[in-house]
């Protein structure tokens, strides 16, 4: 993508994550260039989840190599955290569903302003973080006035499409450079999967780099990786491919 943006870039050769039962994933390589969307596609189980993880600086991988926004993996993972975030990890990070809309922002924008920026963070204006919640909900298209209960709303009330619009206006507040998405087309019928690619592409074109986890990668995606299941793993295991 031939373009200025504030997203990071991603590179990984080989990249794989091995556990107590064998290899999460195992031989991805990843080639994205900054504000660029990628598609993650793979069947379930094959470590879809755990890559994004991996790429955002939560998992430690243990083959392979990677950079993300310069900043190689593992040995730079607490830095590739502070420019990276996540959206709608089941047990990672979803909404809460008994909080409201309006108290997942609240909290969302006291959190920023306390772990990000630096201790200097903590003085600037409280309107500075309220209008970086603002411009979030307006990338996403996400309108808390216009939600059945306003801003009270409960996140377990939300259908799908909203539920992702909340992750990633949550996600964009802190202003990170490359945002993860798991799930991206779960449960989605083909208009309200065109609209969340739509969506995503957009948050994209805002400046971040997107990964977003698929069961199906659009036309339009820019790069599109994929993991492998067991089987797969198992296979390039045998031909001696870290």
């Amino acid at each position: 993508m031939d373009r200025t943006s504030p997203g990071a870039a991603v590179t990984a050769r080989g990249l794989g994550v091995a556990g107590p039962r064998g290899w999460t994933f195992r031989a991805v390589d990843v080639a994205a260039a900054p504000g660029d969307l990628v598609a993650v596609e793979g069947p379930s189980g094959s470590g879809r989840t755990c890559l994004l993880l991996t790429l955002t600086g939560r998992m430690r991988p243990t083959a392979g190599t990677a950079e993300v926004g310069g900043l190689p993996l593992p040995r730079r993972m607490a830095a590739v955290r502070r420019i990276t975030a996540l959206a709608q990890v089941a047990g990672v990070c979803e909404p809460e569903g008994a909080l409201s809309v309006g108290e997942h922002l609240r909290e969302r924008v006291l959190l920023c302003r306390r772990f990000t920026g630096g201790p200097r963070a903590l003085f600037r204006p409280p309107a500075e973080a309220a209008e970086r919640a603002e411009a979030a909900l307006a990338t996403v298209g996400l309108d808390p006035d216009a939600l059945p209960a306003g801003p009270r709303t409960l996140a377990r009330d939300l259908g799908r499409p909203e539920s992702l619009r909340l992750s990633l206006a949550l996600a964009l507040i802190g202003g990170p450079r490359l945002i993860a998405v798991d799930d991206a087309d779960l449960k989605l019928g083909p208009a309200d999967r065109a609209d969340a690619w739509a969506l995503l592409r957009s948050v994209a074109a805002s400046g971040p780099t997107v990964l977003a986890v698929c069961g199906e990668a659009p036309e339009d995606a820019d790069s599109v990786v994929t993991t492998h299941g067991k089987e797969t793993a198992d296979a390039f295991a045998a031909a001696g491919r870290a």
